[in-house]
């Protein structure tokens, strides 16, 4: 078929526009592909890879890159019967890590490993030990005068599992201790306070603690006090080192207690003292006095400057023994004496 002369020049044109947009779509100004982002695991870390039976180990689990999304990681263990570990565990996008965690279940040794979709397995090699037990029982002093405290140290052969290790105590008079202390997860020690009563000669108090089916012991020599020594302690109607006027300002609401006092013999008396703006005096027989006596002198004389509600006061004691020991006066420059609205408050 024969084509007219002026349809051939058309025909040119509509071929060079066809060939120029070729051209400019494989052109350098068309838009690059983004490359393919590819996440694989770089390893498996452990806190420690030996830990006693009981415990819980803390891991992490790391990628190559960050996640474009959130990954699963597949976790397993070679030996359950030795260790589990929690499974899957998921790294969120744009993080490269997850914390793991591993419960050590007997004594023996098992592979950690971890996965994504079964490529690029990663491993750790964790071996557990015997369950922690008591390994000693040590005491700050092996001696101690009587009516003083000694502190006990309690030391496992392990870390402590998660939950703590309950440590059971016992103790022979003259001493006591509390029933039991609970050393925290991951540690291996706690210490505990002694207590001893005063004595009239030297007695051995045997400690004794115990924690997964192991025992250990401490003697500690409490003895009797070389000299007098005065000792004491305040407490009011609702809180310590407090005093409030009471009785139209006459009493004192307050117990002042001196039976931690010691001495080489049977203390007789107890001389306290006590004041504000005057001193009071008063000697017990015994270590405890309760609402000591006071009239509204103690107080300075109003009219009191703003804002003032209350007094710093202070205890004094000393203590005679039935050997003629006296103590050297004991002070407390830091009691608060409430006037509570009387004597002219």
């Amino acid at each position: 078929m024969l084509t007219s002369p002026r349809i051939q020049p058309a025909i040119r044109q509509i071929a060079i526009l066809a060939l120029a947009g070729s051209f400019a779509a494989c052109g350098s100004s068309s838009t690059p592909t983004a490359p393919t982002v590819t996440t694989a695991l770089a390893g498996i870390s452990l806190s420690s890879t030996t830990v006693p039976v009981g415990s819980t180990v803390q891991g992490t689990v790391t990628l190559t890159a960050a996640a474009p999304t959130g990954v699963s990681v597949a976790l397993s263990s070679s030996n359950p019967a030795v260790a589990t570990v929690q499974t899957p565990v998921t790294i969120g996008a744009g993080a490269t890590s997850a914390a793991i965690s591993i419960t050590a279940v007997a004594e023996g040794s098992t592979t950690i490993s971890a996965t994504i979709n079964g490529s690029n397995p990663q491993s750790a090699t964790l071996t557990v030990g015997a369950a922690a037990a008591l390994s000693t029982l040590t005491l700050s002093s092996p001696t101690i005068v009587g009516g003083n405290s000694v502190i006990g140290t309690v030391t496992l052969t392990a870390a402590a599992p998660a939950s703590g290790a309950v440590v059971s105590l016992s103790a022979a008079d003259p001493a006591t201790v509390p029933a039991s202390i609970t050393i925290r997860a991951g540690s291996s020690n706690a210490g505990f306070t002694i207590m001893t009563r005063a004595v009239g000669g030297t007695l051995p108090a045997t400690i004794t603690a115990s924690y997964g089916g192991k025992s250990a012991s401490a003697v500690l020599s409490v003895t009797r006090p070389t000299q007098a020594i005065a000792n004491f302690g305040v407490t009011g109607p609702t809180e310590t080192e407090t005093c409030t006027l009471t009785n139209n300002g006459n009493t004192l609401n307050c117990t002042f207690n001196g039976s931690l006092s010691t001495a080489p013999g049977k203390i007789t008396t107890w001389d306290w003292s006590y004041g504000v703006a005057k001193t009071f005096a008063q000697s017990t027989s015994g270590p405890v006095l309760t609402m000591p006596s006071v009239d509204c002198s103690i107080v300075p004389p109003p009219p009191f400057p703003p804002g003032v509600t209350w007094f710093t006061m202070t205890v004094k004691l000393k203590i005679h023994d039935d050997l003629c020991n006296v103590s050297v006066e004991a002070i407390d420059s830091g009691e608060r004496l409430l006037p509570q609205g009387v004597c002219g408050f």
